[in-house]
């Protein structure tokens, strides 16, 4: 399996007519052909176009989406490959909503005269090198056209960030092109002269729209990288006149950027400094609330940070996470953030939108506005996640009095006026509203010509058509790209599966039991500390040599401070290993005894049942089987889709039964002392038959079928509809590069000159038909599902309990039982049982007898209030009788579900059972290794 997250960033898209792939997208192409599984995650898998998703969807099946999207044409299914739910649909098992409401505010401020004198000098300076750079498209360059468009988009967006950015970044493209002319100066004669080429790499490896968009999403430390590397190179001049006028021009704006840096006046800072005594910024008791400032250069974020702590008047009040941070003291900031009351504000820039948790707070501001609506969904989602209990607040800064500022204002109305209609849904579809054209040509738009109202008029519209509320509806209903609608039944079906695998779940006491002893019996000490945890001081030689072949996850280490096996005592001082499925420590010592016992599972064992108060006899086996289908994997063998363990009882008579999931849990090893008594019954002419052979011939006429039909009923629609999709696909694609072969045929022989010829197109439609064929064949092979003949790994000679204590075979049933005999305590366990049955009845439960499945309590029983599941194990005891004993399956259980168990005792005399007596968490800790019951 390998699983990628934020998997949107493995895109690619159509540019001139073929397609442009990311380096990412072909990561994710050489990892999908490597695995088995293949799992992408994402919150923003469409980007607005149509054709960019299913070139996405083609990471998980080529096939399916070969070719361009043709609208009417290439309409795909993805319902069996995608799921997807929107936040606001989601619930607990309770009802309540999984995540709480969001709300956003758009706070619009006003540009000083200072400030608005600045904006309009470097806006007719950007407009003026963006009209200047449009030369070099119609000179066929139109990279440089694009770098320089970069460059002077990013100068634009810092102008808006702050005063900071702006004079840092007018500052540094200053100096750069300064060192630049030196550098031309000696090289070139004359003014007039031609600047050599740019030099470095350029903006994007590729120049097309698919690394645009690459960039777009980037992680916050390339896109910073990029964004300077262009900023301070790309420029317009083509001589070295026109660089030197540039150069004057900067050193003109870099000047009254200066001045207005220190003259202190900064109207969005003042904005935010209101918002810092917002009254939601206190709790009911006064005391500061954490909040999030999501910034974008770094400029600004160094800016903030320093007025935030001279504001609150303590540096340790505000962290601060960026591209340059590295993954370390990302991970320390966020921690202070979280856990240290004294880290009030996170001052951030997209180095925090995407993978960190930050739902320790629900406050937030957009200090600067990304130009990717992605980006804003992104941030929003750091603080609305799992776990997150607050309504969550977030407030959007935006200079309505600039061009872009317009456009962006408008937007945000737009988007509030929608979520007042349609809810915080709205928020989960930002990245969708702009299909034909991209936020930040817009806004670029309204820069360079947002004076004339014909555009500003278009520019409107566009925003309006992206949000409008059947738009938004679309969109809302299409993320839900498949509707897991789960019927109250299907939710209690599925809570009540979480509630029983808790009940029976490995971790963490039946992993400490094995563990503990196997440790011990390799040579090793574990020496019990706190409570729930152990040191070990010395990791024995022969379990650290086994690190090294086994190789899996994390290296052993050689002493351990603390381990324990509970997550809920890892993080005490001094922090614990956690030592679970995967842990080096406990895989290294499973592989050591399988390496040094596995005989003995197929040797054999006589183990003791002493729930079992018969006298026979009965083997028990346990097979691994498997069902195939017909592709080959390694080693040439035909793959296995499905594999499972099953146990096998057979008694004296030949008779064969499925024993259940784990029968073995409540047995225990025969002691010496015991083996005189049964020695004769271990004797047994049947026992010496090939009881494997009749153990597999049942799996393979009982157990087998079940397991091959359970496979083949989940796949082979799976595979049906594939089949479906693919060659609906393939086929539409080879009649489309065989209508397209006859058209270029027909221009070629009017002698047409084509960029493609027929023949070309005659071999695209061949391949497509030869890779439909092979693909029908492998999915044919995948329909192919068999069994593979069952394994036995495994055998014991199961003795009763009642063979052992000599228990009379028959014995006169009177009134008064005698819980000496079998049957006398089979009868007072029967009346115990109805007792409990009744009273759970009577309480409105709904109660069920699962005793004969050995799960570690008798009855299952559903509240009726809660519609929760209570285990109950029940112990009838004659009149009189003192004690009571569970088995180790039934403490263990307990333990694992301590608010859901129940130990009903019920007293039963003169054959009437009293009224139960419920003990609930009735177990403080688990039996000894050696111990298979407990008597209280």
């Amino acid at each position: 399996l390998i699983v990628c997250d934020e998997a949107h960033r493995m895109s690619a898209s159509f540019f001139g007519g073929e397609v442009k792939y990311t380096r990412r997208y072909q990561l994710g192409q050489r990892l999908g052909g490597r695995c088995r599984h293949f799992l992408l995650m994402t919150a923003t898998p469409h980007n607005g176009k149509e054709e960019d998703f299913q070139l996405f969807m083609a990471l998980l099946d080529a096939d399916r989406f070969e070719g361009r999207f043709r609208d009417g044409v290439h309409r795909a299914d993805v319902s069996d490959l995608m799921r997807r739910l929107t936040k606001e649909e989601l619930l607990r098992f309770d009802g309540r909503p999984l995540f709480p409401e969001r709300r956003a505010y758009t706070v619009k401020y006003a540009l000083s005269a200072a400030e608005a004198a600045l904006y309009a000098e470097v806006t007719d300076y950007v407009r003026e090198e963006m009209n200047r750079a449009e030369r070099f498209a119609a000179e066929g360059d139109d990279g440089r056209r694009r770098n320089v468009g970069f460059a002077l988009t990013i100068l634009q967006r810092r102008l808006a960030s702050s005063p900071a950015a702006i004079h840092e970044s007018l500052r540094r493209r200053r100096e750069r092109l300064e060192a630049r002319l030196a550098e031309e100066r000696p090289a070139r004669r004359g003014r007039e002269a031609r600047l050599a080429d740019e030099t470095g790499p350029p903006a994007w490896p590729e120049d097309d729209e698919a690394e645009t968009a690459d960039m777009e999403d980037a992680p916050a430390d390339e896109a910073e990288a990029a964004e300077e590397a262009v900023l301070d190179r790309a420029t317009a001049a083509r001589t070295i006149a026109e660089l030197e006028i540039e150069i004057a021009t900067l050193g003109r704006l870099e000047a009254r950027a200066r001045t207005l840096r220190r003259s202190g006046a900064d109207a969005k800072w003042l904005q935010l400094d209101g918002i810092l005594d917002h009254p939601l910024m206190s709790d009911a008791d006064g005391n500061r609330r954490k909040l999030i400032v999501f910034t974008e250069p770094r400029d600004t974020l160094n800016y903030l940070a320093d007025r935030i702590r001279t504001r609150l008047g303590r540096p340790e009040a505000v962290a601060v996470i960026h591209g340059g941070v590295g993954r370390q003291e990302r991970r320390k900031a966020v921690e202070a953030f979280t856990h240290d009351k004294e880290a009030l504000v996170l001052v951030a820039n997209d180095a925090a939108g995407e993978g960190i948790n930050l739902q320790r707070a629900h406050l937030m501001v957009n200090y600067d506005l990304p130009w990717n609506p992605n980006r804003l969904e992104q941030r929003f989602g750091r603080i609305h996640r799992i776990g997150q209990t607050e309504i969550c607040h977030c407030w959007n800064l935006v200079a309505d009095d600039t061009r872009e500022g317009e456009v962006y204002s408008r937007l945000l109305d737009k988007i509030e006026a929608a979520r007042a209609a349609l809810g915080g849904r709205v928020y989960d579809v930002l990245g969708r509203l702009f299909e034909a054209r991209a936020l930040r040509d817009l806004l670029m738009e309204a820069i360079r010509y947002g004076e004339r109202p014909d555009v500003k008029r278009r520019l409107f519209r566009a925003v309006d058509d992206a949000v409008d509320r059947r738009h938004l509806q679309d969109l809302i209903a299409e993320r839900a790209l498949v509707r897991d609608t789960m019927t109250a039944a299907d939710v209690a079906r599925v809570r009540e599966e979480m509630e029983r695998a808790e009940a029976r779940r490995l971790q963490p006491f039946h992993i400490q039991t094995f563990f503990l002893e196997a440790f011990r019996h390799l040579g090793g000490r574990a020496n019990r500390r706190e409570a729930g945890r152990w040191e070990i001081a010395r990791v024995p030689g022969p379990l650290r040599d086994r690190d090294r072949p086994i190789g899996t996850g994390a290296p052993l280490s050689p002493r351990y401070e603390r381990i324990c096996f509970e997550k809920d005592r890892i993080d005490r001082p001094p922090v614990a290993a956690h030592v679970c499925p995967g842990h080096p420590l406990l895989e290294a010592t499973m592989d050591l005894i399988l390496e040094r016992h596995r005989d003995v599972l197929k040797r054999g064992a006589v183990l003791v049942d002493e729930t079992d108060d018969g006298e026979a006899l009965r083997v028990l086996f346990y097979l691994e089987h498997a069902v195939q289908d017909g592709r080959v994997g390694r080693g040439g063998r035909r793959r296995a889709v499905s594999r499972r363990l099953q146990f096998v009882e057979i008694d004296a008579d030949g008779r064969a039964r499925d024993a259940g999931p784990a029968p073995y849990l409540d047995y225990r090893p025969l002691t010496e002392d015991e083996r005189p008594a049964v020695a004769a019954a271990l004797a047994a002419p049947w026992l010496s038959g090939d009881l494997e052979a009749k153990a597999a011939g049942y799996a393979i006429a009982s157990i087998v079928p079940r397991h091959v039909e359970e496979v083949r009923a989940r796949r082979l629609p799976e595979i049906d509809k594939v089949e479906r999709e693919v060659a609906a696909r393939l086929k539409k694609e080879i009649n489309h590069w065989d209508h397209r072969a006859q058209d270029l045929k027909a221009l070629e022989r009017a002698g047409r000159q084509t960029r493609l010829s027929a023949g070309q197109a005659e071999a695209r439609a061949n391949d497509l038909a030869d890779r439909l064929q092979r693909r029908l064949a492998a999915l044919a092979l995948e329909r192919d599902v068999s069994a593979l003949p069952p394994q036995v790994r495994g055998g014991a000679v199961v003795v009763p309990a009642g063979l052992l204590r000599g228990a009379a075979k028959t014995v006169a049933r009177e009134l008064e039982l005698d819980e000496t005999t079998a049957e006398g305590r089979a009868e007072v366990e029967r009346l115990a049982m109805e007792a409990v049955a009744a009273a759970e009845r009577a309480l409105g439960h709904a109660p069920r007898d699962v005793s004969g499945e050995r799960l570690g309590y008798d009855i299952e029983s559903r509240e009726k209030a809660t519609d929760r599941l209570r285990f109950i194990e029940v112990k009838g005891r004659a009149e009189g009788a003192e004690t009571v004993t569970v088995t180790r399956n039934e403490i263990l259980t307990a333990l694992n579900a301590p608010d859901a168990y129940i130990l009903a005792v019920v007293e039963v005399a003169n054959g009437f059972a009293a009224e139960p007596r419920y003990v609930r968490a009735p177990f403080a800790r688990e039996p000894d290794f050696g111990a298979t019951s407990v008597t209280y």
